[in-house]
C-alpha cells in the first residue's frame, strides 16, 4: 500500500514551491501548520524549512518538499493546499474538510482535528510486520 499523504497539492501550489525553492537555494522546503490566534481562533503558517524534523510528515514533489508540523497533522488532514493570485489577496490557499468557520478578513479560521480511521493509521505507520 502507498504511504498515506496528509495533505494534497495542486499544481498551482507546486509551481510557487518551486519559486519559492529557486530563491531560497539553503531551504529544504516549506512547514506549513497552524498556530493559536486571530478572530476565529486558529490561523495557518507556512514557514521555510531550514532543518528536518524527524518522523514529521512531508509531501515530496518534484518541485520541493513540504513538511506538515507534527501538532498540525490532525488539524490538515485531507486539506488541499492551493496557490492563488488575485486582486486582493496573493498567496497559499488551504482547502480544508476540517475547517468549520473563518473570521471576516479571512485570516484566522476554526478548526476541529480529523478523526484517523484504523486504515490510515496503518497507512501513515506502513505494512505490518
Amino acid at each position: 500500500m502507498p504511504g498515506f499523504e496528509v495533505i494534497s497539492v495542486t499544481d498551482a501550489a507546486r509551481k510557487r514551491l518551486a519559486e519559492i525553492m529557486a530563491s531560497n537555494t539553503d531551504a529544504l522546503g516549506i512547514r506549513i501548520g497552524v498556530k493559536n490566534g486571530g478572530c476565529a481562533g486558529m490561523e495557518y503558517t507556512v514557514d521555510l524549512v531550514s532543518e528536518a524534523v524527524e518522523g514529521e510528515d512531508k509531501v515530496e514533489t518534484p518541485e520541493g518538499t513540504i513538511w506538515v508540523a507534527p501538532q498540525a497533522v490532525l488539524f490538515l488532514l485531507g486539506t488541499e493546499l492551493d496557490y492563488e493570485i488575485t486582486k486582493l489577496r496573493t498567496g497559499f490557499v488551504f482547502n480544508n474538510p476540517n475547517q468549520t468557520s473563518a473570521c471576516g478578513c479571512g485570516e484566522s479560521v476554526e478548526l476541529t482535528p480529523a478523526q484517523m480511521t484504523p486504515d490510515m493509521l496503518q497507512a501513515r505507520s506502513g505494512p505490518s510486520t
